[in-house]
């Protein structure tokens, strides 16, 4: 009787380890086909016309204190670069 123990033993614990994967998987598979309908009555039911955010183009505010201070930079920037080109020409006829 104890060979056959040892095969009987084995064969309880496979059977509850095939048990406990197959409840497993049949539980999550439910899960799944309940989220999956859900979704899609949820898309299929949601209105056609979903209001959306305004574009970020709309969302920008020009501030005119820091646009007068851009044009002005610019400006600073354009007179020194100027400046750069006029040097570099006195310097080619200088030599």
């Amino acid at each position: 009787m104890s060979f056959l123990a040892g095969p009987i033993s084995g064969a309880l614990v496979a059977g509850g380890v095939y048990y406990g994967f197959s409840n497993l998987i049949t539980r999550r598979t439910e899960q799944h086909q309940r989220d999956l309908h859900r979704l899609s009555v949820r898309l299929s039911e949601t209105p056609a016309f979903i209001q959306a955010p305004p574009p970020a183009a709309a969302r920008v505010h020009h501030n005119e204190l820091s646009t007068a201070l851009k044009a002005q930079w610019n400006q600073e920037i354009a007179y020194l670069a100027a400046g750069f080109r006029d040097w570099n020409r006195r310097a080619m006829e200088w030599g």
